[in-house]
């Protein structure tokens, strides 16, 4: 099948992709851009570098620009999915989506309308051994954005065997999801086994709860 990729530039679009690729053909990646930070549907952080690492998997990028208000912003993804299944003759999406019905359940309705297959690799796989995964493929990935009070400190972290040993420590003790799930935390991947170019951060701004990744280029690998 030819597919498309609803592309946050987070581990879990990320790696969606990545286990979509080992039996179809992902020949474009799909990109909401939300104007409201609190959106329930769409990554923001970092978001307008999804551009940089498009270039660095060697895949072209489909952006669509929303306001972010809540189920409004469906009907911009809708946009967006039908201008990739008619430029790139699309027989299917994959999402990233691991436990929120919310996201899954509406994607999977504009799926429907648009007569594409729903493809979600990651449902329901375990919070903890989905980030060993991701990890253990070769992904370089890094916590651009904390929004959960216990987990403050791991800011601007890569994820490694430590953070995920800490991440399952902090789920057992505070509920939390250690995939961030829940919006406890946002993920910016910089290179992995998919990447064709490696992304160095160039400069950044730390803030609170979001590491900016102000400026990055690519090197080769």
């Amino acid at each position: 099948m030819k597919l498309g990729v609803l592309f946050s530039g987070g581990k879990d679009s990320v790696f969606a992709m990545y286990k979509a690729m080992q039996h179809d053909d992902v020949v474009c990646l799909i990109n909401v851009i939300s104007e409201n930070k609190e959106s329930y549907m769409f990554h923001t952080p970092n978001i307008e570098l999804t551009r940089v690492q498009a270039e660095a998997i060697g895949l072209p990028l489909i952006i669509e620009l929303t306001k972010g208000q809540k189920e409004e912003e469906l009907e911009d993804l809708r946009r967006a999915i039908q201008r990739a299944k008619r430029e790139y003759k699309l027989d299917g999406i994959v999402t990233g989506a691991l436990a929120s019905v919310y996201q899954a359940s509406r994607i999977q309705k504009i799926c429907n309308d648009l007569e594409l297959k729903c493809i979600n690799p990651l449902w329901q796989t375990n919070q903890i051994d989905h980030m060993r995964n991701v990890v253990d493929a070769g992904f370089e990935v890094m916590i651009v954005g904390v929004f959960a009070r216990p987990l403050t400190h791991l800011l601007g972290k890569k994820i490694n065997k430590h953070v995920i040993d800490e991440l399952a420590d902090l789920e057992r003790k505070h509920k939390i999801n250690p995939a961030g799930e829940g919006g406890e935390i946002e993920t910016f991947v910089l290179d992995g086994p998919i990447f064709k170019k490696r992304i160095v951060i160039t400069d950044v701004e730390i803030g609170k709860e979001v590491y900016s990744i102000k400026d990055a280029k690519l090197v080769e690998k």
